[in-house]
């Protein structure tokens, strides 16, 4: 099912393609001959965008400035994607920011993570999902998530907080799927490692060596998805498949050993951890 949907007969809508992952992953599906339609809340970078598009052997590229936020908005585009190409065969709900949080801090950075990180998936799924299962074409949601709303490190909890329900709502959304009309559809996690991206880059110009380029992970993501995986967990270049397991599976050990919340970083379980991160 999932093989048949690469192919130059299908069109691709991935949201925060200005840029970084998104970009990557709507030049993977141009160099297949999809219709690919770019969707940006930054309108100046997708003249840009839709050159390199069209560069990598897009069929046709469509552009489009829209906030993920705004439901209306997503549902106006889901209408435009059909009129033009007939239907959306895949769906990436990548866009996402990340201007930091602090617990007790400004409210309105709480609302707009949680509007874009996790609101814009469901509105993208929900405004684009619909069709795609009447069409009864091949096809699949791909919604980007993170490592952080798995282990939840401390430091920025609007982030976390996002991401995990990113995690939730895409379990749940391949769970309808797989057991209802939309069966010839399939829903996926993209879960990328450190990745050097505007997002990530932090002031920094040049990539440091342990993050991937964003070619590297979609790249990565592409062969995961041919392969039909849910969870598309990425290393990258310091850490491994193997350590995002051990933290992975710490973090869920939090709650069948009873220890305290995050005891990752609670300095009576450092040691602990460290040791069990060690051990063949």
């Amino acid at each position: 099912m999932v093989d048949s949907v690469f192919n130059e007969d299908s069109v691709a809508v991935v949201t925060g393609s200005g840029a970084g992952i998104g970009l990557s992953l709507a030049r993977e599906f141009a160099s297949i001959g999809m219709r690919v339609v770019l969707v940006d809340n930054r309108a100046d970078v997708l003249d840009t965008a839709a050159q390199s598009v069209r560069a990598a052997g897009a069929a046709d590229v469509m552009t489009r400035s829209a906030d993920v936020s705004d439901a209306a908005a997503m549902e106006a585009l889901e209408a435009e994607v059909a009129e033009r190409f007939g239907g959306t065969d895949i769906l990436v709900n990548n866009a996402g920011i990340q201007p930091g949080s602090s617990m007790f801090g400004p409210r309105d950075a709480w609302e707009a993570v949680l509007n874009t990180n996790l609101w814009g998936v469901i509105n993208g799924t929900r405004a684009f999902a619909p069709r795609m299962i009447k069409r009864a074409r091949p096809g699949m949601i791909v919604n980007t998530g993170s490592k952080q709303g798995i282990t939840t490190p401390p430091g920025d909890p609007a982030y976390n907080v996002a991401k995990a329900g990113v995690k939730a709502y895409s379990e749940a959304l391949a769970h309808e799927l797989r057991s209802g009309p939309g069966a010839h559809l399939s829903a996926h996690l993209l879960i990328p490692g450190f990745v050097f991206t505007e997002l990530t880059a932090g002031g920094r110009t040049t990539k440091p060596d342990g993050a991937w380029t964003s070619e590297e992970l979609a790249r990565f993501a592409m062969d995961k998805l041919r392969e039909r995986d849910f969870y598309i967990l990425c290393p990258d270049n310091d850490v491994s498949r193997e350590l995002d397991e051990k933290r992975m599976a710490w973090a869920m050990g939090d709650i069948i050993e009873n220890r305290p919340a995050l005891s990752r970083w609670h300095p009576d379980y450092a040691a602990a951890f460290e040791a069990y991160i060690r051990k063949a």
